[in-house]
């Protein structure tokens, strides 16, 4: 479990990457991130900075992520006068899955919401398939 002292610097990195993201950094490979996330190592030695970019296109992630990794040492030095601590996290940038996870389980449901909406009908025909007994397992 994180400690309290970890969750604040967590908050305040996401804060000041979000920030920069937004006004400081004019590189158009990051201009689609959005921070979603971070995770402080117990030593505070590291940082995982979790990002998505708008419409989930791997091509632009992948750009997004080299852009944020060139970036880095600039973002740290914008962390290191946030937060006051005996070492700056380094900053280790990575994709966020579980927004695409999200998104795919959402349109699966999405999709079997619909077929069985379609199969359904008036009469309910659903209903000729009979259910397992569990009683005799």
């Amino acid at each position: 479990m994180a400690s309290r002292r970890t969750l604040k610097a967590a908050a305040a990195i996401k804060e000041v990457v979000a920030m920069s993201l937004l006004s400081d950094l004019k590189d158009p490979r990051v201009s689609q991130a959005t921070i979603t996330s971070v995770e402080v190592a117990q030593d505070m030695r590291s940082a995982k900075v979790f990002f998505t970019v708008l419409g989930n296109d791997p091509v632009k992630e992948k750009l997004a992520l080299s852009g944020l990794r060139s970036a880095a040492g600039y973002l740290q030095q914008k962390c290191a006068r946030r937060i006051e601590t005996r070492y700056t996290p380094k900053l280790l940038f990575e994709v966020d899955e579980g927004t695409k996870n999200l998104a795919l389980v959402t349109e699966i449901l999405e999709r079997e919401r619909r077929e069985s909406a379609m199969g359904a009908g008036p009469a309910g025909t659903d209903s000729d398939v009979s259910e397992p007994d569990i009683r005799s397992v």
